[in-house]
């Protein structure tokens, strides 16, 4: 039987323990993470935590939807052992009109598909040794090294997160729309409570004159690493600092961990990108549910 269960009711030992030993863990799913990034949120939870499916939640014009958190890479279905998902989605479409979310690399449904986008991520395998997945980049990050080697670019572990956030800002966040300062400040809390559980590395690239140059926050999870949040200076894009900063970090992973996750896109230039590292796609599933009244549908298309 799948019941919602309110954040203000939720078993949250039983929750983060079936997050923990799910299939699909990941540390998206965890209370102490959705607690920082969501507005609110609730679950839908499969018997005595046996599965689970964190809902974030809005509420506008007296309407209950779901929506999709910055800094939230994938979130879905979480169980111990394979169950119905579909189940999860009939209560889903039946409670929530709006429904905006993206699903882990591990679910997947049989019905419902008019409401599946599939989506894609990059990930690079790190099960050779560092040389050999090097010699895997395609020329033109192989030549951009090479130009971040004389211009004498530098890689920094030990920034606060206002340095990357201010990064960020300054030109990611110019040509993203709907980022609030909320959101930012979610973003460095975020990254405090990472850097604190150390599950969360900031890397920072600087060139000769001590100038900021590129950024990367990266969450450390089991044998994944995910690149959550980065941004280069825009104004000075000829550096090859973004490539440097991407090799740093696969260098420094690459023993450690099995899997780099670069956190991807399905747009073509961005995935393109990645792909040049050696990475190849996983999909994803997104949901778009939207059955709000007419001029409603119009409005929160």
């Amino acid at each position: 039987m799948i019941s919602y269960v309110t954040r203000n009711r939720l078993e949250v030992d039983k929750y983060n323990e079936c997050i923990a030993t799910s299939i699909q863990t990941n540390v998206f799913g965890f209370s102490w993470y959705l607690d920082i990034v969501c507005d609110n949120w609730g679950v839908l939870v499969y018997n005595n935590y046996d599965a689970v499916m964190p809902l974030p939640w809005r509420k506008k014009m007296l309407i209950t939807y779901i929506y999709p958190p910055l800094w939230l890479i994938q979130l879905g279905i979480y169980s111990k052992e394979v169950e119905d998902e579909n189940e999860f989605l009939i209560e889903l479409f039946s409670k929530f009109k709006f429904v905006e979310l993206r699903m882990n690399a591990k679910n997947s449904f049989s019905m419902f598909h008019k409401f599946q986008k599939e989506k894609q991520l990059q990930i690079l395998s790190l099960n050779q040794e560092y040389d050999a997945i090097k010699n895997n980049y395609n020329r033109n990050r192989k030549r951009e090294l090479q130009k971040a080697e004389k211009l004498d670019l530098v890689e920094n572990w030990n920034d606060y997160p206002e340095i990357l956030i201010h990064l960020f800002k300054d030109n990611v966040g110019k040509r993203v729309r709907k980022i609030e300062e909320k959101d930012y400040e979610n973003l460095r809390r975020l990254m405090e409570v990472c850097i604190e559980k150390k599950i969360g590395e900031l890397l920072t690239v600087y060139d000769k004159n001590n100038k900021l140059v590129s950024g990367a926050f990266f969450l450390k999870y089991q044998k994944r690493v995910t690149e959550l949040v980065c941004s280069s200076d825009f104004n000075n894009r000829n550096n090859g600092a973004n490539t440097f900063m991407n090799d740093r970090a696969i260098y420094k992973y690459c023993n450690h961990f099995e899997t780099f996750d670069f956190g991807g896109s399905s747009m073509k230039n961005i995935a393109d990108y990645y792909r040049s590292f050696g990475a190849v796609d996983e999909n994803y599933i997104q949901l778009h549910y939207n059955n709000l009244p007419k001029l409603l549908q119009l409005i929160k298309r």
